[in-house]
């Protein structure tokens, strides 16, 4: 099968490798759309430990059962597999499983390829009338998803229901869209990169600044640096909640003693539950996430050239789909 591999930093290529082979309890998936994740971006930068080369990158996956008592059945892949017998997974948080495991990650290949195998306990199928491009964008909006439930219920009652997105790409956008489909309507974007500031105010119909000094009760940080992390930490109310999705750096920036003093509430949040996983499915079948049509479709063939704009600033886009058999 064509897949497309990380060789080492920034470079990326489109070659033959063996055909994935399903396990027992596995179902071989014909690959029909999988989404570039910033983690991707990271190990393709050479950031990510976890994703050594030679290794196929990819985790934002649906496509089409192949062979078996479900074959021709369209799935959307829930990336994370779990051991299903720990504490953590008996309380329905697999995404805290100490044995848990992703594709993309070592030692499981990822998706930017023609088919991968996954349990059938991953999958959720997909209804005829919605594009297997749409149903690749259940798992970073179930990341997004995730950390918004959490940062509503964590979220004091006397608080006014307003919340700031730090972050403008899939996952912030992503949180923007969950927070609204929740009830939670009063939502601000800041994004500094002016194209797709524009792109997520004009195309994603989304409150969207390049800046703001204003104060807000909840505050997500989808991007994850230290800059990031200090400024939630300036820009959310006291006795406010701050939800920690991003991945950039391990660096500083968070506010200790102002969290300390102020009584705020700092939530890291990982991945998702099955639960979350299988709620936002549901919630991008019926419509609830809007029409989200705020992606680009290309080649798999054409993926180096895709993550090389990335890493460029090239893209307005939030979320870039490669499909492999085009």
């Amino acid at each position: 099968m064509k897949a497309l591999v990380y060789q080492g930093i920034e470079t990326l290529d489109f070659t033959d490798v063996p055909d994935a082979v399903p396990q027992a309890g596995e179902h071989l998936i014909k690959v029909e759309a999988v989404g570039i994740c910033g983690s991707d971006m990271h190990a393709y930068l050479g950031h990510d430990a976890r994703r050594p080369a030679p290794l196929i990158l990819g985790h934002e996956a649906a496509g089409t059962i192949v062979g078996g008592t479900f074959d021709g059945m369209r799935v959307t892949v829930n990336p994370l597999v779990n051991c299903k017998t720990c504490p953590a997974c008996v309380a329905g948080r697999e995404n805290l499983c100490p044995d848990r495991q992703i594709i993309s990650m070592a030692p499981r290949e990822g998706a930017f390829a023609q088919y991968v195998a996954m349990p059938m306990s991953n999958l959720v199928e997909v209804p005829d009338d919605v594009p297997l491009e749409k149903a690749a964008l259940t798992e970073p909006l179930a990341v997004s998803w995730h950390a918004a439930r959490l940062a509503l219920e964590a979220l004091h009652p006397a608080m006014a229901r307003r919340a700031l997105i730090i972050g403008g790409g899939a996952i912030g956008l992503a949180a923007a869209l969950s927070l609204k489909a929740m009830g939670l309507n009063d939502v601000t974007i800041v994004e500094p990169d002016s194209a797709r500031c524009s792109f997520l105010v004009n195309h994603a119909g989304q409150t969207a600044v390049a800046a703001t000094d204003l104060t807000f009760p909840l505050v997500i940080d989808a991007v994850g640096f230290g800059v990031t992390r200090a400024s939630a930490s300036k820009l959310v109310q006291p006795g406010g909640v701050i939800a920690h999705v991003g991945l950039g750096d391990d660096g500083p920036g968070f506010d200790v003693r102002r969290a300390t003093l102020q009584e705020i509430t700092f939530i890291g949040t990982y991945t998702y539950t099955a639960t979350d996983f299988r709620d936002t499915a549901a919630a991008v079948f019926d419509g609830r996430l809007g029409p989200l049509n705020w992606t680009q479709t290309r080649s798999l063939a054409d993926g180096a050239s895709a993550f090389a704009e990335l890493r460029a600033g090239k893209v307005a886009a939030p979320k870039i789909i490669l499909a492999p058999w085009s």
